[in-house]
């Protein structure tokens, strides 16, 4: 009963020690804005042409992305490469036995990445690979240490060195340093990434715009049936003592 006990303690640990190691990781601020139509249509083709190659996304539907101002013609011509149809979901043709078999791990499905990590997290992890001999793939992440994924990006971004610093008896990454060029400059790059957050963001939850705007009527509308019913009720009450 004892083992059972402390097996149980260390299971509800896992979640706080996963969140304090992360806490460390300086996490730059993602530019999100689902109202800017032309960020989510540039970070959707980027999705399509370089994530969704291993990563599908089952809880979206190609058509779904006519909400973000693109025509049936616009999604058929330049972003159904994996599908048939505008009404066919996200996926892959890679099982997960053959990701496994593959890259070592399945591929996580990225339909609500953006709601699991942060979008903070995903614009510094995207921006945050670095050459590393002593991994298998040639990349490591400052924000995912050991990251199994390779730097699918590398040839748009370049490839980036650390530099290091001494903190006490360890070095730690200060930060990292261009040392071969890609095909765009890293303020482009950066704004791909935004671009791509920004896309992953909108996908994890598309009626978040709506469901805002709704919100706020709601409560535009409680506050002046909250003023309607004072006046109600004071004249219903003003002869009662």
């Amino acid at each position: 009963m004892k083992r059972v006990k402390t097996l149980l303690l260390l299971l509800l640990a896992l979640p706080f020690a996963a969140v304090a190691s992360e806490a460390d990781v300086h996490l730059d601020k993602a530019p999100v804005n689902l109202s800017d139509h032309e960020s989510l249509q540039r970070g959707a083709r980027v999705f399509v042409n370089f994530c969704l190659n291993c990563h599908g996304a089952t809880s979206m539907r190609y058509s779904r992305l006519q909400d973000i101002g693109l025509t049936e013609d616009q999604i058929k011509d330049n972003l159904l490469f994996a599908a048939e149809k505008p009404g066919e979901l996200m996926k892959v043709a890679m099982t997960k036995a053959e990701g496994k078999l593959w890259l070592g791990a399945a591929p996580p499905d990225l339909s609500v990445i953006a709601r699991s990590r942060s979008a903070d997290w995903l614009y510094t992890y995207l921006r945050g690979f670095y050459l590393d001999p002593s991994r298998p793939t040639g990349w490591n992440n400052t924000v995912f240490d050991k990251v199994g994924m390779p730097h699918v990006l590398w040839s748009l971004q370049g490839e980036m060195a650390p530099v290091y610093k001494q903190e006490g008896e360890h070095q730690v990454i200060e930060r990292l340093e261009l040392v071969k060029p890609g095909s765009v400059t890293l303020a482009e790059y950066d704004a791909m990434v935004g671009d791509l957050v920004n896309y992953l963001v909108w996908m994890g939850e598309p009626a978040q715009v709506q469901r805002k705007q709704i919100g706020l009527i709601v409560l535009g509308f409680l506050a002046v049936f909250f003023v309607v019913a004072y006046y109600l009720k004071k004249e219903f009450w003003k002869d009662i003592h």
